[in-house]
């Protein structure tokens, strides 16, 4: 019995000793940034039966700079060298990004000219922006940025939801008025590699805009994949002129360097009360497109691809385009 009392009064002592002790420090935080730049470029063939040319491209050129001030503390900076006139080869520079972010365990905001929430998640399963923008950005449903607010809070490993309230305008166009875009979302990974996301954006100017994407996406190992469901209400703000779309795509990485992708997208407009065709019928269609994307060294991704493009106007014939288009990043 004694030893027993021995022994505990030696254990008690060294739990006393232990808790004296001053726990280790965790390493100081050193402030710390780096600059960063991205190229989008591709040469090009169009074929089809009125039209035969052939160009040289450069897409998008983003430069900027990103700075860790403390542990939640951060900011960007980010410039856009854009076509702002497509078949015009001239470039104007716009402020992309310039926010700054919090974040701390599973809260996230941001404040300044931020992405947008529309479509994110859904541009980031594409994975192949380079090439071509995600549907909602292709067919202008919203901007990729705008200034503004926004504000992600995951809830548990399956749940998160996030809510933002911008400008409006976009980032080419930054006006001052008293009118706002508010929108949610929610996004659940019931599984591990599945995704599914509902989101919703509203704004009243003379007619009220509203935006509604839904979107259930896969991406695991070799596969990526993502379907995606959009909707816009008075497109312009202009009364019952609404667009509705989906798109389709995956990408299958065949080795480390190389894989294949694919997609297809579909954009139709609604027919106004008096007339006989859909009022966006110009710009209605399908989409066709298919590639193989070779990495050979990180920063560079090369991607031979086939786009076709389908007008849904009575009569209408297949346009062609075969490109080589190409990411440089460092």
């Amino acid at each position: 019995m004694k030893r027993i009392y021995v022994y505990l009064l030696l254990i008690l002592i060294g739990e006393i000793i232990t808790l004296g002790q001053d726990k280790p420090e965790e390493p100081e935080f050193v402030p710390s940034g780096s600059p960063f730049a991205k190229i989008y470029t591709n040469a090009h063939t169009q074929v089809s039966e009125s039209k035969n040319e052939t160009a040289f491209e450069i897409k998008r050129a983003y430069l900027g700079y990103e700075y860790n001030m403390s542990k939640h503390f951060s900011g960007k900076i980010n410039l856009d060298f854009g076509n702002p006139e497509s078949g015009k080869f001239q470039h104007a520079a716009y402020l992309k990004y310039a926010y700054l972010n919090y974040r701390d365990k599973n809260f996230n905001i941001y404040f300044g000219m931020i992405k947008t929430a529309l479509f994110e998640i859904q541009e980031n399963i594409w994975c192949h922006r380079y090439i071509i923008k995600s549907f909602q950005d292709e067919y202008k449903f919203e901007s990729s940025a705008d200034i503004g607010v926004s504000m992600a809070y995951k809830i548990n490993d399956i749940l998160s939801v996030d809510a933002i309230l911008v400008n409006g305008e976009g980032y080419k166009s930054v006006q001052l008025d008293s009118t706002y875009r508010g929108g949610a979302g929610i996004t659940v990974t019931p599984l591990q590699g599945l995704i599914l996301r509902g989101y919703f954006d509203y704004e009243k100017k003379d007619e009220a805009l509203l935006n509604i994407a839904t979107f259930i996406g896969y991406t695991r190992n070799a596969i990526s994949a993502g379907m995606e469901f959009n909707i816009e209400k008075n497109n312009d703000y202009e009364k019952d002129h609404n667009l509705t779309g989906y798109s389709t795509y995956a990408s299958y990485r065949i080795k480390k360097k190389l894989e294949v992708f694919g997609r297809y997208d579909n954009l139709s407009s609604n027919t106004l009360a008096g007339e006989t065709e859909p009022w966006n019928i110009g710009k209605d269609g399908q989409m066709f497109m298919a590639g193989i994307e070779y990495a050979p060294v990180k920063g560079i991704k090369l991607a031979p691809n086939y786009k076709g493009w389908l007008p849904s106007a009575e009569g209408s014939s297949l346009i062609s385009w075969i490109y080589l288009s190409a990411e440089i990043k460092f």
